[in-house]
Order: C-alpha cells, then sequence, then structure tokens
C-alpha cells in the first residue's frame, strides 16, 4: 500500500483514474482509544460497519476485545483474523447452521435474541454443537425495542422485543443463560444523549416487571460522527450520562456495561477521491456513486464533507451542488447539497470525507465501476470527534439533566 501526507498528495502523485479510498489509521485507533479508555464499561466493535481486515487489527491492537459480529460471515473473518478475539453474534434472527457453527468451531457463547423461537433454536442448536449437553456457558442478551426518535436513522421497526412481551422472554432466557443481558439500539447517529436515558428507563422498566437478575446492560450503538448539518454533544456528555443512569437500574452487583459503536470506531477512517467527468449547470457526473461508496448520500440523503483538491487554492465563492456517479442508472444520484467552488469543472478532483462507515462496507462493481485504488494518508480527517478541538465537554449545553 502507498503512503502520502494527504489527499492531495495522492492526485499530484497518481491523478488516479479510478476512485482512490484513503486510509487512516490513526484516526481509527484514536477513536480505539478513547472509547476504551473513557467508556465506563466493555467496548464491542460493530464488524458491519466496515469488516476491513486491516481497520480490525487496528482496533485489536488499540485495545479493543470484543467484536459484535451479525453472520456467521463476519464471525468466520473476524476469528480468522483475532484468534483470542471475543465474539459475539448480536443478530436477533439466526439460521440453525449459523448458531451451530459459532457456537462449535469459532469459541461464540454470546447471542442476543428478542422472542422465544429464537431462544428455542439458540436452545437446540448449541445443545447440538455440545454434543447433546445443554450448555451452561452462554451469554444470551434479550434485544429490547426501543425509540429512535433521537437519531438519524431508525433502527426501531425490525428488531426488539416490545416491553408488554419482555416479561415473560427475559424469565424464559434466564432459565438458560449463564449470564443475562438486555440490549437495545437507539437507532443510528443519536444526536443527543437523551436518546439513551429514555432507552435505559425502558430496561428498568422491563427489569422490574420480569424480576430477574441482570449481569449485562448493552446500550448498543448509534453514538455519533460529525457531518455537515449534524453537529453533536461531544462523547463525553454522552458517556457522563450514561452512566449515571445505568448506576441506578436495579441489575447484578457484578452486572457489567457493553456498547457497540460501528459508525464511532470507523467513520474517520476512510475517506474517497473522486474526479469530475462532466459538470452540468450545479451537477457533477464523478466516478464513484450510489452503487459506490456513496449509497449513504444516494438512498437517505446523507451529506458528507467535500473539498476540492487543487495545488492552486480556488478563489471562487463557494455554492451547492448535486452529484451523478458512474454508473447508467439515474437513481445514482447523489442530491446534497454538497458545497463546492462555482469554478469547478470536469477534470478537478475532490475529496469526500468520514465515509469509514459503511461507505467503504457498500460498494459494489455493478455496471463495471469499483474503487480499487487503496492509500494511506497521514493527515488528520475532515472533522473527527477526537482530535481535541471539541470544547471542554464540561462546559457542554447539551447534558440532560435528571434532576
Amino acid at each position: 500500500m502507498h503512503h502520502y501526507l494527504d489527499a492531495l498528495a495522492v492526485v499530484r502523485a497518481t491523478a488516479p483514474d479510478q476512485p482512490a479510498i484513503l486510509n487512516r489509521p490513526h484516526a481509527a485507533a484514536r477513536a480505539a482509544r478513547f472509547f476504551v479508555q473513557k467508556f465506563p464499561g466493555k467496548t464491542l466493535y460493530a464488524v458491519k460497519a466496515n469488516p476491513s481486515p486491516d481497520l480490525i487489527k487496528v482496533l485489536w491492537d488499540t485495545g479493543v476485545t470484543h467484536y459484535d459480529v451479525a453472520s456467521i460471515g463476519e464471525t468466520r473473518l473476524v476469528r480468522g483474523l483475532l484468534p483470542h478475539a471475543t465474539l459475539c453474534f448480536m443478530h436477533p434472527v439466526k439460521s440453525v447452521a449459523a448458531i451451530v457453527e459459532a457456537y462449535r468451531d469459532h469459541g461464540v457463547r454470546t447471542f442476543s435474541l428478542d422472542t422465544i423461537e429464537e431462544l428455542d433454536k439458540i436452545r437446540a442448536a448449541t445443545t447440538a454443537a455440545n454434543d447433546g449437553v445443554e450448555p451452561t456457558d452462554l451469554t444470551l442478551c434479550v434485544r429490547l425495542r426501543v425509540s429512535s426518535e433521537y437519531s438519524e436513522l431508525s433502527l426501531a421497526s425490525k428488531f426488539g422485543c416490545e416491553l408488554a412481551d419482555a416479561r415473560d422472554l427475559l424469565q424464559a432466557t434466564r432459565q438458560l443463560a449463564d449470564c443475562l443481558g438486555i440490549c437495545f439500539h437507539v437507532g443510528s447517529q443519536a444526536m443527543t444523549p437523551f436518546a439513551f436515558v429514555t432507552a435505559l428507563e425502558k430496561v428498568r422498566a422491563a427489569i422490574v416487571d420480569a424480576s430477574v437478575t441482570v449481569d449485562i446492560i448493552d446500550v448498543g450503538g448509534g453514538f455519533p460522527s460529525i457531518y455537515p448539518g449534524m453537529e453533536p454533544p461531544p462523547l463525553e456528555d454522552f458517556f457522563a450520562l450514561i452512566d449515571r443512569t445505568y448506576e441506578s437500574l436495579p441489575v447484578s452487583y457484578s452486572a457489567e456495561l457493553w456498547c457497540e459503536p460501528g459508525r464511532a470506531l470507523s467513520a474517520e477512517y476512510n475517506s474517497i477521491v473522486v474526479r469530475v467527468e462532466r459538470r452540468r449547470d450545479n451537477e457533477l457526473y464523478i466516478n464513484d456513486g450510489a452503487y459506490g461508496a456513496l449509497f449513504d448520500a444516494a438512498h437517505v440523503g446523507w451529506r458528507f464533507p467535500v473539498r476540492l483538491l487543487r495545488d492552486n487554492a480556488s478563489t471562487a465563492e463557494t455554492v451547492p451542488f448535486s452529484f451523478y456517479g458512474p454508473t447508467c442508472d439515474d437513481m445514482d444520484h447523489m442530491a446534497g447539497p454538497f458545497d463546492l467552488p462555482a469554478d469547478i469543472g470536469a477534470g478537478d478532483y475532490i475529496e469526500i470525507g468520514m465515509l469509514g462507515a459503511y461507505g467503504a462496507a457498500m460498494k459494489t462493481a455493478f455496471n463495471g465501476f469499483e474503487a480499487n485504488v487503496i492509500c494511506e494518508v497521514t493527515d488528520e480527517p475532515m472533522a473527527s470527534q477526537y482530535c481535541g478541538t471539541r470544547r471542554d465537554p464540561r462546559v457542554s449545553d447539551n447534558v440532560v439533566s435528571l434532576r
């Protein structure tokens, strides 16, 4: 892999004909250190956000020892890379074959569920994988459905046990589990710590109603990164409020607090360099798009930071543009707006930042277009929750008081 100072250095040296993905391992390592040192519990990396083997190794080397895997493919990947990592199969709906292989071949002992049917499946599959003996080493996390009203992307529809049904499921799961957990997901890109407070209050109600001993509270993901138009509070505010609320829950004296960041650990890891192939008014035709790293920009209207890459900086005013990707599909369109100098045109290069979460993971080779140029750069990402430029969280006005 070639190493450069920044995106402009990549353009100067290579004038890439294809989109170039830029890796920033130092940014991912900094994010991992932040969570490992400051989150008041255990950090599990949500592999689905970016399954890059290089990234996974960076996180391991920086102290992340637990990984949230959501498929047998992710389980095989991480186990092959990290023989000593703790893998947690946190998808609530799994095939029997996946559970058997995860338990028998990859040492997975932690599974999530949100129905009695899934509990029965886990019991049968792990018993089969344990030579017909019901296992006594399972950590089972019941996923509770909580609101996504404070997040940019909802995760409230597909998974999660309703509070009204939680009592029976928690009591039944307690009978099989050596360790019983409750998990939830407040949605992607939570913009206030209060999202976690409301979810934890629902957890409190579920525990009280079921009268069970709970050993793990897993607050899931949703920890935000910085994007245009999205300036979340410092993560320290989230951690402080989660800790305060968790400490008041009726859980086991030895209970653990977990979290599953994906975006927060990977967003700053990648950016991409694209080339403008054509300009039509305020529409730019670029060589990556909805079927590449810009899936979110096309399909959920996500705005990513952008900058023009030129040796001589443009002095033109900044105006809003939309993007078309390289495929023949009209849906290959990113509305933006993406603010760039008014004199941009064909042949110019643009860096699009904060693509480490989901962007790099969801790219395809549809229509014969794909980004297969990968470089490493040492400059800072376009925005960061971790580089010391955020204001002191002790003077943040975004903390929600519980009093």
